[in-house]
C-alpha cells in the first residue's frame, strides 16, 4: 500500500522520497541513520537498527534526548504489532504536598523535582532481548567511538544548543554544574561544524553495553546518579532506580476509513490522535480541498475536543487499562463530541464518556519487521541536571504531572506522568503499511492526525504529507500556523474566531514515515524542515 503520486510534490520540499529494497532507517540526524543502517548491513534486523540508532541519538542529538531519556516503541514482527512502554516513574519520596512545602504551586520544569527514572537504557535492552540478533554490545560501538573521537555539530543542533546554553549555562544551582561541564566545556562554542567530544557519554554507554543496562539501574552508574542527587538535593534513590521496569503493552487502535491507526496506550497521549480521528471520520473531508478553511477548521476543532478529554481523564493506569479508555475511543461517543463542532472556533471542554525535546526514528528490514520508536528528555535538554562525568542528561518528564488530588495524572511516588511522546503505526486488513511519528511535545497527536488525514483523505504521498503546512493548537481559541500556510486559509480561520499566530519556525514538530510497497520495497520520507535522513540499502 502506498499513498499518492511519488512524482507530485504540491508543497515546497528540499527532498524527494527515498526507496530501498532491503531495509531502511529514517531519523532526524544523518550520522545516527547511518549507524542504524550499518546494523542492518551487518545482518541485524529492524530492532537492532532501531536500538543502535536510539543509542546514537543520545549523543548525536543531545538537544532532544539523552541517556537519561524515556522511550516508547511499536514493533511489527511481520504479523503482529507489539508495544513497549519504556517510561520511568516518579521517585517514591515525591507527592503533591512535598512540592507545595517547597514553595511551588506546580511542578517546576527544571532541576531535580521534575526528574523521573530514565527508562531508555532498560528499553533498549528489553527490545533487544526479545528480538535482537546482533550482540547487544555491538550496537554501542560506533556511538562510543563518536563520543571519544568527537563529531561536528549539525546546523540545527548548534542553534538549539546555543539557546540551551542561555538557559542552563547561567543557572547558579549546583545541580546544573554538570550541564556546563558536559555541554559547554572550556574552549567549546556550539556552532555549526564545531567538534564536540564527550568521554562521559562513552564511559556510561560502555557500562550499559557491558552489563545489559544493569549498571544503570543496579550498579556503579546508578550509584553515580544517586550520589550526585544526594549532594545537590535530589530525591532519587537507589531503590527508585532498581525498581524500574519497562512494560509490554497492547497497542490501542481505531479504524479510520479502512485503515487501522495504532498508538501506545496511556500514560501516553496517543489516544488524543485516535479520538480526533474518530471525530473527523463523521465528516466528508474529501469534499473540501486539503488547503481549505473548512478542512483545517474541522481538524483543529476535533483536536481541541480530544485534548480536553485527555487532559481530564488520562494518566498512568498503573495496571490494566480501565474502562474509561475504551469509552473515550467509542465511535458513539465520538459522534456526541462531533456534534459540538460548529462553523466557529470553540472553547473546548471535556465530555462525559461514561455515558457510553524528542527524537523519532523508524526502521524496517528485508524480512518485513518494522519499528516505530520515540525517545525524549522533554523540553530540549530536559531538566538541566547532568550527572558529572557520565554524560547522563536527566529528563524532566515529571513536569507533566498535576498536583490536583483525585486527578488521574496527580503526582505520586512510583507513578508514570502523562507523556507526550508517541510512536505511531498504520495497518490495513491485518497487513503493515508502516511506522510514522513526529516529535514536538503536544504537537505530536496533532501531527499524527494531520498526517493521517493528508494520506488517507487527500492521498498525498508520504513526503508531501510531511511537507504540508501545519498548525498547532495550545489553549483556548489560539492556534499557531506555519508561514507557508495559504493566506486565504489563515484569513478564513481568523474569520471563524481562531486567534491565529503565524510563525516561520514554531511548535510544528518534525516527522518521519516508512511504508512498505506492494512489491516488497520500502519508501521513506523525512522531515524537510530539519537535518533528517532516510538511509536504505
Amino acid at each position: 500500500m502506498s499513498f499518492g503520486d511519488f512524482q507530485h510534490y504540491p508543497y515546497t520540499s528540499t527532498r524527494p522520497v527515498t526507496f530501498a529494497p532491503n531495509g531502511m532507517v529514517a531519523t532526524s540526524q544523518p550520522l545516527a541513520a547511518q549507524i542504524g543502517l550499518d546494523a542492518l548491513k551487518r545482518g541485524g534486523n529492524a530492532v537492532d537498527a532501531a536500538v543502535a540508532t536510539a543509542i546514537a541519538m543520545t549523543l548525536l542529538e543531545p538537544s532532544s534526548n539523552g541517556i537519561g531519556s524515556d522511550l516508547f516503541a511499536l514493533v511489527w514482527d511481520g504479523s503482529k504489532l507489539h508495544g513497549l512502554n519504556g517510561s520511568g516513574r516518579a521517585p517514591q519520596a515525591l507527592n503533591p504536598q512535598v512540592i507545595r512545602d517547597l514553595g511551588h504551586d506546580a511542578i517546576p520544569a527544571f532541576g531535580w523535582l521534575p526528574i523521573t527514572v530514565p527508562g531508555a537504557p532498560r528499553g533498549w535492552k528489553d527490545l533487544h532481548s526479545r528480538w535482537g540478533t546482533l550482540p547487544f554490545a555491538d550496537l554501542f560501538a560506533e556511538t562510543i567511538n563518536y563520543a571519544e573521537a568527537g563529531f561536528p555539530l549539525q546546523e540545527r543542533l548548534a542553534r538549539y544548543w546555543t539557546t540551551a546554553a542561555k538557559r542552563y549555562g547561567t543557572m547558579p544551582q549546583p545541580e546544573f554544574a554538570g550541564w556546563r561541564e558536559t555541554f559547554l566545556p572550556e574552549g567549546f562554542t556550539p556552532e555549526a561544524g564545531a567538534h564536540w567530544t564527550s568521554p562521559g557519554h562513552a564511559a556510561t554507554l560502555r557500562r550499559i553495553a557491558e552489563t545489559g543496562a544493569d549498571a544503570f539501574y543496579n550498579g556503579d552508574v546508578a550509584q553515580q546518579i544517586v550520589d550526585f542527587a544526594q549532594r545537590t538535593g535530589g530525591p532519587m534513590t537507589l531503590e527508585d532506580l532498581a525498581n524500574h521496569t519497562s512494560t509490554w503493552v497492547d497497542p490501542i487502535t481505531t479504524n479510520y476509513r479502512g485503515y487501522d491507526v495504532w498508538e501506545i496506550p496511556p500514560n501516553g497521549q496517543g489516544i488524543v490522535a485516535l479520538m480526533a480521528l474518530n471525530i473527523l471520520e463523521g465528516f466528508d473531508l474529501r469534499q473540501y480541498p486539503r488547503d481549505s478553511v473548512q478542512s483545517q477548521h474541522l481538524q483543529i476543532e476535533a483536536i481541541k475536543l480530544a485534548f480536553a478529554d485527555a487532559q481530564r481523564y488520562v494518566g498512568d493506569p498503573q495496571g490494566d487499562l480501565p474502562p474509561i479508555y475504551g469509552q473515550l475511543l467509542d465511535k458513539a461517543y465520538a459522534a456526541e463530541r462531533r456534534a459540538q463542532i460548529t462553523e466557529q472556533a470553540g472553547l473546548p471542554t471535556f465530555g462525559d464518556p461514561q455515558k457510553g525535546g524528542t527524537i523519532y526514528l523508524c526502521t524496517a528490514d528485508k524480512d518485513g519487521m518494522m519499528v516505530s520508536l520515540i525517545q525524549s528528555n522533554y523540553m530540549g535538554f530536559g531538566s538541566g541536571v547532568v550527572v558529572p562525568g557520565t554524560g547522563i542528561s536527566m529528563q524532566n518528564r515529571g513536569h507533566g504531572f498535576v498536583l490536583e488530588e483525585g486527578h488521574p495524572n496527580v503526582l505520586a511516588g512510583g507513578k508514570r506522568p502523562f507523556h507526550t511522546i508517541i510512536p505511531g503505526f498504520l495497518t490495513r486488513d491485518g497487513q503493515a503499511v508502516g511506522p510514522f511519528g513526529m516529535l514536538g511535545g503536544h504537537q505530536q497527536p496533532q501531527g499524527h492526525t494531520q498526517m493521517i488525514v493528508n494520506m488517507v483523505d487527500y492521498d498525498l504521498n508520504i513526503q508531501a504529507t510531511i511537507d504540508a503546512p501545519r498548525w498547532h493548537w495550545s489553549t483556548g481559541k489560539g492556534i499557531t500556523v506555519e508561514q507557508t500556510m495559504a493566506p486565504h486559509v489563515v484569513r478564513g480561520l481568523a474569520d471563524r474566531g481562531h486567534q491565529v499566530t503565524i510563525q516561520d519556525e514554531g511548535p510544528f514538530g518534525t516527522a518521519e514515515i516508512i511504508q512498505r510497497l506492494p512489491n516488497g520495497n520500502y519508501v521513506a520520507a523525512v522531515e524537510s524542515r530539519v537535518d533528517g535522513t532516510a538511509a536504505g540499502y
